[in-house]
């Protein structure tokens, strides 16, 4: 594989916003996926006096080849973790906040009950705070997922990824069409929660695979989209086909667009979570 593109060169924060944020994250003892995905972004998001919370603890139990994040032996559910999160969130005078969580397949509720908490006692000590939620496939159980729902997220996103051709490779304990529905139940449970979902490029895919993928999302009543250049963590990981140009992201942006999504984020060092607050400050959200 070539050399990373200048496009893909990012300048290291070390702030004095970035020191606080991970004074008040040490304090609280709270992870963060933006550490934990080594997420390219991560300084500049420090700076900003951001982060997006991961909760759950650090092994996740899937075994996806493009994830930095530890597979292994789960830890216990923390239950003061729920009340660190709102402090953390209050001392960062935060107005949106984004959580996810490792893939617990492991629990009898998948997790679902510590998202739950987390956004109570994020409302309870931040009523202003929007709070946006991705979510794993929580094993397809519709309980499990009604549950999040309930306490009625701004945003609750689940990614896709990457294309169905890639997944026995990419995602090889992930189901496609399980994903989509997900999406798709959601809405059928709340229609005025907005959807989310991100993908990756740079693993092989085409882009006709990545428009069929785009129709997909927009069947399912998906409302926002993130798409973002795939970098390896190791050599350990699924490794980097492309480096997809960013004249690429932009045509990408624009067909999205064109099928309805309603706030598209494109561009090689976008993540599902970068600056999320903006999908929220569109026309066509501000128009109603």
């Amino acid at each position: 594989m070539e050399r990373k593109p200048e496009w893909l060169h990012v300048k290291l924060a070390t702030g004095d916003s970035n020191k606080k944020v991970r004074q008040i994250l040490d304090r609280y003892q709270l992870n963060t996926v933006c550490d934990e995905a080594l997420c390219p972004n991560r300084g500049k998001c420090f700076d900003s006096l951001t982060a997006t919370f991961m909760i759950l603890g650090k092994q996740c139990t899937r075994n996806c080849r493009f994830c930095n994040v530890s597979k292994g032996l789960t830890e216990p559910v923390d239950s003061e973790e729920p009340g660190h999160i709102a402090f953390a969130v209050k001392e960062l005078g935060l107005e949106y906040v984004v959580i996810t969580s490792v893939t617990r397949d492991d629990l009898c509720d998948y997790g679902s009950f510590q998202f739950k908490e987390v956004i109570k006692n994020i409302r309870a000590l931040n009523a202003k705070t929007k709070i946006e939620v991705l979510i794993p496939d929580f094993c397809g159980d519709l309980e499990a997922l009604d549950r999040v729902v309930k306490e009625n997220p701004d945003v609750i996103s689940h990614n896709v990824e990457t294309v169905p051709s890639l997944y026995n490779e990419v995602r090889p304990m992930a189901d496609y069409s399980q994903s989509l529905t997900v999406l798709k139940n959601v809405k059928s449970l709340n229609n005025h929660i907005f959807t989310k979902s991100g993908l990756m490029v740079g693993l092989g895919e085409t882009k006709e695979e990545m428009l069929t993928v785009l129709e997909d999302l927009r069947y399912a009543d998906c409302d926002f989209l993130t798409i973002g250049q795939y970098l390896a963590p190791s050599r350990n990981h699924i490794s980097v086909k492309e480096y997809v140009h960013p004249d690429t992201f932009n045509w990408y942006k624009e067909k999205a667009y064109q099928l309805g999504f309603k706030y598209v984020a494109s561009a090689p060092l976008v993540r599902s979570s970068f600056m999320a607050h903006e999908a929220m400050k569109s026309k066509e959200i501000q128009n109603g």
